[in-house]
């Protein structure tokens, strides 16, 4: 099985409600799908939203990185040769993170058509059955309240918090949903970069204080700041995740070693693809360090990727937060994995099982 040609299309999904964070606020998920086509027919499908904040991928700079340095080195390449692919893609150029995840999930996808199995399979097996958190988007006491009770209504049982706009609003937002749900979910907070590290310890001791129980509190610290990072670990009891600290295998294994992080979120548009997420999951099991497995405001071809490897590693990676496809107001993909509320059901159907894709805007010409 011989890659020939790739394509790219666009999907617009509308949010059931607005995606607000320290960051930014969105509306609807936007991404643009890779097909990657091959001379037995099969065709392999990717995608990547455009991360400009967090990554540096725009959906031009991802298809211009694919179409013009990465695609003529893998053309006539066999996807039985996966090392040798991904090493290329990964060797193609520095950076462009997303563009080179978009292309290895279509590439996974065709490796397990080729040898006819789903992707978690290929990848050491495990149960297809998975449950994510949900985000509750940062926004006033009143409606951010409202919202979790949603969630547990809709039958969620983790609540990831984003804040990180103004560390006292912050304390009392978390103080009201805690105090909301009543030990009905777990809550975690996402801070998106938005405190100083004496911020966080300072956050982080109001809330122990008042009583509140946090499972993790992510990347609270700009993401350059390990010392910072190091610093709010070894100072508060709560356990920190790092996320945009966290890109590569290296910088993963500086966390660990210098005790900055008690846990990595891995996410596919940060590692370049599944085959650098694989190395970090693995990096993780030999420091017995727990993972997550995250996504973008994404669609569910990118994220079905990313719940077959957290099948596949399940050992290690031990919270799920791949909750982008159920906060669309509709999936168009049809086939492989379904993502229902906080439930996630990973089919058996050959790589990422996809059959079809509803509403996929091919594009043509210049970008």
């Amino acid at each position: 099985m011989k890659i020939t040609n790739i394509r790219f299309g666009k999907l617009s999904v509308p949010l059931i409600t607005p995606f607000k964070t320290a960051l930014r606020s969105v509306s609807s998920i936007e991404d643009i799908v890779v097909l990657v086509e091959t001379d037995s027919g099969e065709i392999g499908y990717g995608a990547a939203p455009s991360t400009p904040v967090i990554t540096g991928d725009t959906h031009g700079s991802i298809m211009h990185a694919i179409d013009r340095v990465i695609k003529p080195q893998i053309i006539g390449m066999d996807i039985a040769d996966l090392n040798q692919l991904t090493q290329r893609i990964q060797g193609s150029m520095v950076a462009n993170y997303s563009a080179k995840a978009a292309l290895e999930i279509a590439i996974y996808d065709l490796w397990g058509k080729l040898y006819k199995a789903p992707l978690y399979k290929m990848l050491g097996g495990g149960s297809p059955q998975l449950e994510t958190d949900i985000t509750i988007s940062v926004d006033d006491i009143d409606k951010m309240v409202a919202d979790s009770l949603l969630a547990l209504e809709q039958g969620f049982s983790i609540l990831k918090i984003k804040i990180g706009k103004d560390i006292h609003a912050d304390i009392e937002r978390v103080k009201a949903i805690y105090q909301a749900v009543n030990g009905a979910a777990q809550i975690r907070l996402d801070v998106n970069q938005g405190w100083t590290a004496k911020q966080t310890v300072f956050a982080a001791k109001a809330l122990d204080n008042a009583g509140v129980q946090l499972e993790l509190i992510e990347q609270p610290v700009k993401s350059h700041d390990i010392d910072g990072m190091r610093y709010v670990t070894q100072r508060v009891s709560t356990p920190i995740m790092a996320d945009e600290s966290a890109f590569s295998p290296k910088q993963v294994i500086e966390l660990i070693q210098t005790g900055a992080a008690d846990i990595i979120n891995i996410k596919l548009m940060k590692t370049a693809g599944l085959s650098n997420a694989i190395k970090i999951a693995d990096i993780a099991a030999l420091y017995d360090v727990e993972c997550m497995i995250g996504c973008m405001l994404e669609g569910s071809i990118g994220v079905a990727a990313a719940a077959h490897l957290a099948a596949a590693r399940a050992s290690v990676i031990c919270k799920i937060d791949l909750d982008g496809p159920a906060l669309g107001q509709y999936d168009p993909v049809q086939g492989g994995v379904e993502f229902n509320l906080a439930s996630i059901s990973l089919s058996g159907g050959a790589g990422l099982g996809i059959q079809s894709i509803k509403g996929l805007q091919e594009i043509n010409g210049e970008w």
